[in-house]
């Protein structure tokens, strides 16, 4: 007979899971996509007076663009501050094609870390955030492309869904449907928003999302128009508004160009740290779709009082009162106006989507007007499925209004704890909870990364799920507070860990649900260029107390890893084992991966774990597979020792190193003081030119090292370089690039020494390379410089000016925009083959 308390334990579980779930998409549908990792903090007076004023305009815009760092952060700043209105920002990706200023992270990594600048960005400018399942392939040419790689009618279902779910009263487009924002990411979001414009309202498009939300049509589609288009306008073009986005606001003490610098240099991978602008700011806003506003208002004709909320006129009153009689030095006198409000709220219709909104703006203000601090702050920063965790809420009401916490409840079907305790003026209310968390809860993984991925598509198969810009909390408490008026107020917190560091002082994380034991390996490319064995090192970290079982390596045929096995105990939470195997591959040319995984009680784990940890950003934790890739291929190679210059971050130092050459990172001092000659060549890592200064000021010590023999590759930089000796002769950078990763590379000079020593280059070489050939070509060259590689884009000329090579003295100097920092840590062969060629190029 079956094990009925296995069943029944099942069935709890699936019971509790099925619980969560529902919390989730209904905090999906309603709640701001800004989550923060740390807890709401309390608004100052100035600002709660804003949000007053906020609380009685219901009215939405949707900005639309192609990537983070798209969005007019000062346009929403406007929208959200000046306007009072619900503004937002869908990014049709998250930006993982893109450069990585601060660090190495690249794809999957680098889209993370954008979409939490992101969300940075918009809890300085005030406005939410989404997104689609688009994936940043990288720079694209035209909007036929990029469509094709996305799925048009796919992702258009995704901005469908958005503006359904928003339900915004004006689209705003940030980039032209002609094709002047160049990208034609930029062109084809632009396409997709006029194009959902009209879907959203048609209830035979995408008729599967009618079961969570209502079809929707806005009043009008306006483009952000460029300054420059004013000068060409024709007599019969479109009218344009003018919003003046410099303009001051005197309760956040900014203008709204001094809060949009503040934004957008929360986009610190890509370098765009701004300047604060002071003074009028003119931008102008170009009629495409909608009713067209007459006069000078893009909100023009749309209600955006209580009145478009059947029933709704009383809370209007009641809030016009609270914001007109607010005093910002005794808020807590406006507390009986808005716990009123609350309660007429509660007899609206909950299906209107601005009860909702209001609802919880509401609840916002409530808490800044009485000072109330919440917080549910966890004994431990994780926990496995199956595990307890100890949590600590804490209340302080800072005002003299009579609230009481009745009770704090818990995710997982886990009963509600009665509390019945007064909140008095500035006295703590501390409350101890224990939650078991289900066997079966999910890891805490960015939902876009559970599934595998299209080129062009992340898979998402909860429709509640598209469009959010990141998980909701893993364990959010609910906190039951009652007024002496008898008025309930729920509010709800994450669950969050809390430390001091010596240095930053208090500090945040979320807390996570973490697989028992997880596997990382020490790279993600094992390069094999002889049929050595080579050791493969692996971490091995457990979770939970009382971890043991086998570590192994399935591996594809061909390839033998010795030991076959290699046991492990971990007795502690939070202990760790190096294990090291060595893997012999095959004698011929091979590629495929290696998956690393630890077997215990008839269980296989094979997650590892990545963190991203910046100042500016919550830490983020992912569990991809525990994957490798393996190359073997045969490789000629001269030298050893090389130097290189670290520019914004690349992997190539190491992958370097795993072809047995010794690589030495170059510190500003080195570059002063060391001796050049110790090397066989330096290269100077992407963008090092931008970012290291010190580079720049010793290039006439590099450009000796060549004349007296050596070598020196230097790998893109962006234009925009106050340098007039890049190289030995002149040359000019540009932006040209070839994006099309297949495009055919010709050898324009078959016979250079590039192309045949120490390999011999063929077109094979060329073949599986991903993302792109290369950006930040050349584009004017001294006629010193030989070319021998020429590559375009389909139905372009040839260009040339993606390698330059030169004899200067005894040595040789290489400039190269091919990208190579994304095909060596990709394992691509034939990229290995030609930057060796490159390295001892001055041999």
């Amino acid at each position: 007979m079956p094990d009925m308390s296995r069943m029944q334990g099942r069935a709890r579980c699936v019971r509790a899971c099925l619980t969560l779930l529902s919390f989730v998409v209904l905090f999906l549908l309603l709640q701001p996509a800004t989550l923060r990792a740390q807890p709401t903090p309390v608004r100052a007076a100035s600002e709660t007076q804003l949000a007053l004023r906020k609380l009685t305009v219901l009215g939405s815009a949707l900005y639309v663009g192609a990537h983070p760092d798209d969005e007019n952060t000062a346009m929403l700043a406007y929208l959200s501050d000046e306007r009072l209105l619900r503004a937002a920002y869908l990014s049709i990706t998250r930006g993982d094609g893109g450069q990585n200023l601060i660090g190495t992270e690249q794809g999957e990594m680098l889209g993370l870390l954008r979409t939490q600048e992101l969300l940075a960005a918009r809890r300085i400018d005030g406005a939410e955030q989404f997104f689609t399942r688009a994936i940043d392939f990288g720079y694209s040419k035209t909007p036929a492309e990029t469509l094709s790689i996305w799925g048009r009618e796919q992702v258009l279902a995704d901005v469908v869904w958005v503006i359904r779910r928003f339900r915004p009263d004006v689209v705003i487009t940030r980039f032209p449907t002609t094709g002047e924002g160049g990208h034609g990411h930029h062109t084809a979001s632009a396409i997709l928003a006029v194009e959902a414009f009209r879907a959203a309202a048609d209830p035979a498009r995408f008729p599967e999302q009618l079961r969570h939300v209502e079809t929707w049509q806005p009043k009008r589609l306006m483009w952000n128009s460029f300054r420059p288009q004013l000068e060409n306008r024709k007599p019969d073009a479109p009218k344009l508004l003018t919003v003046d986005l410099g303009a001051y606001n005197a309760l956040l003490g900014k203008s709204y160009t001094e809060i949009a610098a503040l934004s957008r240099s929360m986009h610190k991978s890509q370098g765009f740290g701004s300047a604060e602008r002071r003074g009028s700011a003119l931008n102008y806003l170009e009629h495409l779709a909608g009713d067209a506003p007459v006069r000078e208002d893009f909100f023009e004709g749309i209600d955006t009082s209580w009145r478009r909320v059947r029933g709704g006129e009383q809370v209007g009153q009641i809030l016009e009162e609270a914001a007109r009689t607010y005093n910002p030095a005794n808020p807590q006198a406006t507390l009986p106006l808005l716990v009123r409000a609350h309660a007429a709220l509660a007899r609206l219709p909950d299906g209107d989507v601005w009860v909702a909104v209001k609802r919880r703006e509401l609840l916002d203000v409530i808490r800044a007007c009485s000072g109330l601090w919440l917080e549910a702050i966890a004994a431990d920063f994780n926990a496995t499925p199956g595990g307890e965790i100890k949590i600590n809420t804490t209340l302080v009401n800072r005002s003299d209004f009579p609230l009481r916490l009745e009770s704090v409840g818990l995710p997982f079907d886990a009963p509600a704890k009665t509390v019945g305790a007064e909140l008095k003026n500035n006295q703590p209310v501390r409350t101890e909870l224990a939650l078991r968390i289900p066997a079966d809860a999910p890891f805490s993984q960015p939902y876009w990364l559970r599934d595998a991925q299209t080129r062009g598509r992340f898979s998402v198969a909860e429709q509640t799920l598209v469009g959010t810009p990141e998980n909701a909390p893993t364990i959010p408490v609910t906190l039951n507070i009652s007024t002496g008026g008898g008025e309930t107020l729920t509010f709800e917190t994450p669950v969050l860990f809390r430390w001091t560091d010596r240095v930053r002082g208090e500090q945040y994380r979320p807390f996570e649900i973490v697989p028992p034991v997880v596997v990382n390996l020490a790279e993600r490319t094992y390069v094999f260029p002889e049929q050595r064995a080579k050791p493969v090192s692996l971490l091995v970290k457990s979770n939970a107390a009382n971890v043991s079982g086998q570590l192994r390596l399935q591996l594809p045929g061909g390839w033998r890893a010795t030991p076959e096995t290699i046991p492990v105990n971990l007795k502690n939470r939070g202990d760790e084992f190096n294990a090291t195997f060595n893997v012999t591959p095959p004698a011929d040319a091979s590629t495929g991966t290696l998956a690393a995984g630890f077997d215990a009680g008839g269980r296989r784990f094979s997650r590892s774990m990545q963190s991203l940890d910046y100042p500016h950003i919550p830490l983020q934790t992912t569990f991809p597979a525990a994957h490798a890739r393996l190359v073997r291929f045969d490789i000629a190679r001269r030298g050893r020792n090389l130097g290189y210059v670290m520019g914004s971050g690349d992997e190539i130092p190491e992958a370097l190193r795993q072809l047995g050459y010794s690589v030495a990172l170059l510190s500003d001092h080195d570059l002063d003081s060391a001796d050049f000659g110790a090397f066989d060549a330096i290269i100077t890592g992407v963008r090092a030119y931008n970012t290291r200064p010190r580079l720049r000021q010793q290039q006439g010590r590099l450009l000796d090292y060549v004349e007296r023999g050596g070598t020196l590759v230097v790998q893109y930089n962006t234009d925009d370089l106050a340098l007039t000796n890049l190289g030995p002769y002149p040359f000019k950078l540009s932006r040209e690039r070839v994006t099309v990763e297949e495009s055919p590379v010709a050898f324009a000079l078959p016979e250079h020494p590039l192309l045949l020593s120490p390999n011999r280059i063929s077109a094979a070489d060329f073949e599986n390379w991903i993302q792109e050939r290369g950006i930040y070509f050349a584009s004017e060259w001294d006629a010193r410089y030989q070319t021998p590689l020429a590559a375009n884009d389909p139905d372009e000329t040839a260009k040339r000016g993606g390698t330059l090579y030169a004899r200067h003295g005894k040595g040789a100097y290489i400039y190269t925009g091919y990208a190579w920092f994304r095909q060596l840590p990709a394992g691509v062969p034939g990229a290995y083959r030609l930057f060796v060629n490159m390295i001892d190029a001055g041999k």
